[in-house]
């Protein structure tokens, strides 16, 4: 869960941090590219009822990109940018989102997790690697659990699988911003996407509900991420690690949710490393039997 991106766009919050370098592996130097909007690169499929927008980049072993809440293809830029030297990088702008459409009815996680399960069996992409942010993990955790054949390793950065997995402010945030909203559709306001925003509020306030049980049936390796100072909670982060039976946990150090973008070359190391590694589950007490 993370405030929409409309907002976060006004905030020196997504202002470009300077990168750490955290390890060996190097971001390739590519052309700029116009991530969300390459017609070079872009694609519609028809899909549950929709059309979806996707971009593909690089070659190799598929590697499903998703963004978060009121977010786009763009947001993943650094993500995409890094992990196209090394993988074929499937970016979607999720239903609703970017150049995808809406469809009818209430937008929930588990319609978008479907959507990306279609896109991916168009694509002839079983056993993926899947890398969501925020509502992105969330989407990448729905898929691991309802669509197994597609996803071979997730690693998910700041998902929560109940609203209250919110800080307390962040709930709170949405709270106030949907009464703003709907105050805005009560007046008749037309200058913004009321209508919309709210149907992404309401993903962010009401949902997911992913049962603690449903995590122990995902069978692929999970890397499960956070920043110390994340939107999701600490504890509930936590949580999320300890009932997937095959994940490693990753709480970066004076981090915020926005750490993909504030210092990408920590965050995408971190995940190659996750990826490009044999899943291991060593444990501390095997060295005192």
């Amino acid at each position: 869960m993370a405030p929409p991106r409309y907002q976060l766009r006004t905030s020196a919050a997504i202002s470009l941090a300077l990168a750490l370098v955290a390890g060996a592996i190097a971001e390739p130097e590519t052309p700029a590219a116009p991530y969300g909007k390459n017609p070079a690169a872009g694609a519609i499929v028809s899909v549950n009822g929709i059309r979806l927008y996707y971009e593909t980049y690089g070659h190799g072993q598929p590697l499903l990109v998703i963004h978060g809440n009121a977010g786009s293809i763009a947001d993943m830029a650094e993500q995409i940018r890094f992990f196209s030297g090394h993988y074929q990088v499937i970016a979607a702008d999720s239903r609703g989102h970017g150049r995808s459409e809406l469809g009818e009815g209430r937008l929930t996680y588990e319609q978008m997790a479907d959507d990306l399960a279609g896109l991916l069996r168009i694509l002839n992409a079983q056993q993926a690697y899947v890398l969501g942010h925020s509502d992105g993990g969330i989407l990448g955790l729905l898929l691991a659990i309802h669509h197994p054949e597609y996803v071979g390793k997730l690693a998910v950065m700041g998902a929560n699988v109940e609203p209250s997995g919110a800080c307390d402010w962040a709930v709170a945030w949405v709270r106030s911003h949907d009464r703003f909203a709907a105050g805005r559709i009560a007046a008749g306001d037309r200058s913004a996407p009321w209508q919309l925003r709210r149907q992404y509020l309401d993903l962010l306030g009401n949902q997911p509900h992913i049962p603690l049980q449903d995590l122990a049936k995902i069978t692929a390796p999970v890397l499960v991420m956070a920043g110390d100072k994340d939107v999701i909670r600490g504890e509930h982060t936590l949580t999320i690690f300890e009932h997937i039976p095959r994940a490693h946990l990753c709480i970066f150090p004076g981090a915020t949710h926005l750490i993909p973008s504030e210092d990408p070359v920590l965050f995408n190391s971190t995940v190659e490393r996750f990826f490009s590694h044999p899943f291991t589950r060593p444990d501390t007490k095997n060295y005192f039997r």
